[in-house]
């Protein structure tokens, strides 16, 4: 099953970008009304990965990061993080804020909260779009906010799942208002079995 997930067919990563990219849609008008400015997203990439690369795709186990985690409950449970290195938390938090960009020097208190909304929004819009498609029952926790390793914020992560799957769901994000972008990743981090019931449900199983 392993080898399988890195085997999918374009039928099956083109049904989950297509929920990436009305989650990507949705979340840019919440976004947008949340502060009451315009906000584009978009999902430049998306790809399955064995869990052990995943801190790879975010510049390594030591990079400094901002992660916002929600654990994942109901059909197919697992988590979802939302990661940035801190200098584009930065950018983002300035640019939520309406600030000129660079303004923000450090995360505090209200930048905390404003980027754990958007990994809220994130989270929140996307399993709305993977519930439309798949009719699975799947809810979030609340949302818990780090800045850290990537690798440690990882580990914390496992510890707090208990267990997790052997591959990762990867859907690069970009957020840009006007000349400005920010990349940054949501992970979908699976509990066994979950990945390949959500694929079950797509109607496009390995």
């Amino acid at each position: 099953m392993a080898d399988e997930f890195m085997q999918l067919s374009d039928l099956q990563m083109d049904a989950l970008k297509e929920i990436g990219n009305i989650g990507a849609g949705n979340a840019a008008t919440s976004l947008s009304m949340m502060i009451n400015r315009r906000i584009e997203m978009s999902v430049p990439q998306l790809k399955i990965l064995p869990f052990p690369e995943v801190a790879e795709v975010i510049g390594g186990a030591e990079k400094l990061v901002v992660g916002v985690y929600l654990q994942l409950h109901g059909e197919a449970p697992g988590g979802m993080l939302f990661v940035l290195p801190l200098s584009s938390a930065l950018t983002l938090a300035d640019m939520l804020m309406g600030l000129s960009i660079g303004s923000t020097q450090k995360l505090g208190e209200m930048e905390h909260s404003a980027l754990k909304e958007v990994g809220n929004i994130l989270v929140a819009t996307y399993l709305n779009s993977l519930t439309m498609f798949t009719g699975l029952d799947i809810y979030p926790s609340v949302p818990s906010l780090a800045t850290d390793m990537a690798g440690a914020i990882l580990s914390a992560v496992i510890y707090t799942l208990g267990v997790i799957g052997d591959h990762a769901l990867v859907i690069e994000t970009e957020f840009s208002e006007d000349n400005q972008q920010v990349v940054g990743h949501l992970f979908l981090l699976p509990e066994p079995g979950s990945l390949n019931t959500i694929l079950e449900r797509l109607g496009v199983n390995v």
